[in-house]
């Protein structure tokens, strides 16, 4: 995919400020590329604090806003006001966020999930569409070239049939209370600021949508979900979750979400399990995909390697054995994101190019898969057909 020929995206954060988690991965993300040019931002729930952030930055003083409502106002008035915002802040201030940036016809990068409910998504859908404007979720590890070429390869049948899903994102960071030290993590774990799930919504969700991304054709039909709280201070919400799915063809899948996996450094592994060959990628190793063809010795999969399908070349960055990792892969969602809303390439139903791109249909399904997985949860751990 080449560069951008046209002049960078004028471009506004709300959140992502000094101490978080999460913002300095957005910013470069979005400028590694020139396809983005960071102007203003809204960056702390502390006014004085986010001005000084944001003037720490370079930005003008006066775009360093309090609040993101007057950001918005503002730079409407504004001959080169923002043309587009990311949002980095905690759940239960993304919809009210979105749904503002969109009526002041901004473009939207939004965290997960991209609101509480379906209705809100649906709600924040057709205001997307309403105005012609991109939203944008930052699931990041589809970024990775390799992903790509799971999806190139099930889609040529070198697997077959697709049988058996294997998701998981079980990491063991948070096997002990440490919100009672760690703020980051004490919003997570309070349904007023998460919503109505922990690691469903937070983790389960990723590897959900990279399954989505390498099996498009799959529909899920119904779920069961069991979750707890092994850390009992963060009832209602489960650090811990098992969901099983049957898919439209038959199929069916496994998606374990965990914060207690203790010793586990990030555990996220998608396995596709076919009649003829299995495919297997593992997020601490994201630059291999291991491919085992049924009775032949196992191959591993090298990034950047000429055997490998067009598609998993588009976003190459430098040539096979030199590692890639999180950074490119949000480069490369963000390049997508700004093709999108500078409309250079045509946007498909599946992405740009065919490569996957997580807009508002992707941050809608999220939620959806959140809501059913607590609805057959509170409900005793049952079957419920997938709504």
């Amino acid at each position: 995919m080449s560069a951008s020929k046209t002049k960078p995206i004028r471009w506004g954060m709300v959140g992502g400020g000094r101490g978080s988690q999460i913002g300095y991965i957005h910013r470069s993300a979005a400028l590694r590329d020139s396809t983005f040019e960071l102007v203003a931002g809204a960056f702390d729930i502390d006014p004085e604090r986010g001005r000084a952030f944001g003037v720490d930055l370079g930005l003008d003083e006066a775009r360093s806003y309090p609040e993101y409502a007057a950001m918005f106002a503002a730079e409407a008035e504004r001959p080169d006001g923002i043309e587009a915002v990311s949002v980095a802040t905690p759940n239960n201030t993304h919809f009210a966020i979105c749904k503002a940036a969109l009526e002041h016809g901004l473009h939207v990068v939004c965290e997960k999930p991209l609101c509480f409910t379906v209705s809100e998504a649906q709600e924040l859908k057709a205001l997307s569409q309403a105005r012609h404007k991109i939203v944008g979720v930052t699931y990041g590890y589809a970024g990775h070239q390799m992903i790509e070429q799971a999806r190139a390869m099930v889609k040529n049948g070198d697997l077959g049939e697709i049988r058996i899903v294997n998701l998981q994102f079980a990491h063991g960071f948070h096997s002990a209370p440490v919100e009672d030290q760690n703020p980051s993590t004490r919003w997570r774990v309070d349904p007023t600021t998460a919503g109505p799930s922990y690691v469903l919504g937070d983790v389960g969700t990723h590897p959900l949508y990279i399954s989505e991304v390498i099996l498009p054709h799959l529909t899920i039909k119904r779920l069961m979900c069991a979750r707890q709280s092994f850390v009992k201070s963060r009832a209602p919400l489960e650090d811990n979750a098992v969901t099983l799915m049957e898919y439209d063809n038959g199929a069916i899948a496994t998606v374990w979400s965990s914060a207690v996996n203790a010793g586990s450094m990030h555990g996220q592994k998608v396995r596709i399990v076919g009649e003829k060959a299995s495919i297997e990628w593992w997020d601490e190793r994201p630059n291999q995909l291991s491919y085992e063809v049924q009775g032949e010795p196992a191959r591993i999969l090298e990034r950047g390697m000429g055997y490998l399908y067009p598609e998993a070349r588009i976003d190459d960055r430098i040539g096979g054995g030199h590692p890639e990792g999180l950074f490119e892969a949000w480069a490369n969602l963000y390049r997508r994101f700004g093709f999108a809303i500078n409309k250079e390439h045509r946007l498909a139903p599946d992405g740009i190019e065919g490569l996957a791109f997580p807009g508002i249909d992707a941050g809608l399904k999220g939620v959806r898969w959140v809501e059913n997985c607590v609805r057959s949860a509170d409900a005793g751990g049952v079957w419920v057909d997938y709504l």
